[in-house]
């Protein structure tokens, strides 16, 4: 087994009363990652904790995950704030102009008005486009929708994006 995490998501709160937890997605396969019988691994303190998914459904922005033996929601409380990660890595046929979330992690993110934004932390998933947030120096945190009018071009070559914001998004 390969020592490299991948990060999957972050369990925002628990659902309902039956051991689920409520996930935002950071992950370009989400059907992949949280299919039933995947196991993903959580960091804590007192160290990496593996579970097996025995479901998973989507609702409304968020992953619904129940893990096998985890049937109450006293069992899963404890585990809200924390992010699940996975060690297998998919590595996709891509088209051109798709990239994988890991490829965009850290690179930097250049304004041709504004200069360098500041490097991409994390991608959300938020309704039909991507959001991704950016922090740097200059501007504490952005967040740039993924459109064809803001987003110019992603070079992975160069390890650069090129962004033209809008007026108002950065104050």
């Amino acid at each position: 087994m390969s020592d490299k995490l991948f990060r999957v998501g972050k369990i925002v709160n628990t659902h309902g009363i039956k051991g689920e937890v409520r996930v935002i997605s950071i992950t370009d396969f989400p059907e992949e990652r949280f299919k039933s019988g995947s196991k993903l691994i959580m960091k804590s303190k007192a160290g990496n904790k593996e579970f097996t998914i025995e479901s998973s459904r989507k609702h409304k922005n968020f992953i619904l995950l129940k893990f096998k033996g985890f049937d109450n929601i006293n069992d899963v409380e404890q585990y809200k704030g924390n992010e699940l990660f996975t060690s297998n890595e998919i590595k996709p046929e891509l088209a051109e102009g798709e990239f994988l979330y890991s490829q965009i992690v850290g690179l930097p993110v250049v304004d041709e008005k504004l200069g360098e934004i500041g490097k991409v932390t994390e991608i959300m998933e938020l309704g039909p486009n991507d959001v991704w947030v950016v922090k740097g120096p200059k501007y504490d945190e952005v967040l740039i929708p993924y459109i064809e009018d803001v987003v110019k071009k992603v070079d992975i070559d160069n390890k650069v994006i090129n962004v033209d914001l809008p007026d108002g998004l950065i104050d």
